[in-house]
């Protein structure tokens, strides 16, 4: 059986930060609004991680709603470092990338959702956590990608 925070299956996002007029791009699944009103999120971002220092750095950042198509991004901006690995050269190579209100976003996802940065909790965990408040969004699809579909294509373990 598996353990208890791996039953649910959890939407995949990408989450997108800007630094310099660049982006660079991570997989997140530990997302969850927390407020309708304001709508809030919180946003969980790994230790060690070139989204991590960016975020620390600026107030906005997009978060994307990954369609389930998208499935096979995942290797490359959630299972590969930015501090290594140019994650924009490669969405660029791949014509992948396209603007939504003047942010650089992934071409296709489901939704796009620009966030601001109104407070950091620092855990004992390996992620630390991004109180954000929404500042605009847009849905464009139900279709999702999700954790159970990234378990059956054999991408994650769970």
């Amino acid at each position: 059986m598996q353990r208890p925070w791996n039953l649910p299956s959890f939407p995949v996002y990408s989450f997108a930060t800007y630094m310099n007029h660049a982006v660079n791009m991570n997989i997140c699944t530990y997302v969850t609004p927390v407020s309708m009103r304001p709508k809030l999120y919180i946003v969980a971002l790994y230790h060690n991680t070139q989204t991590l220092q960016w975020m620390q750095k600026t107030d906005e950042a997009v978060l994307q709603l990954l369609n389930e198509n998208q499935y096979t991004l995942v290797r490359s901006l959630g299972q590969k470092s930015g501090l290594k690995f140019n994650k924009q050269e490669w969405l660029e190579k791949k014509q992948l990338l396209t603007y939504w209100n003047q942010f650089k976003v992934l071409h296709g996802a489901a939704a796009y959702v620009r966030l601001k940065k109104i407070n950091t909790l620092d855990t004992e965990g390996d992620h630390v956590l991004f109180l954000c408040k929404v500042l605009q969004y847009q849905s464009l699809s139900a279709n999702i990608l999700t954790t159970a579909i990234l378990s059956n294509k054999k991408i994650i373990s769970i």
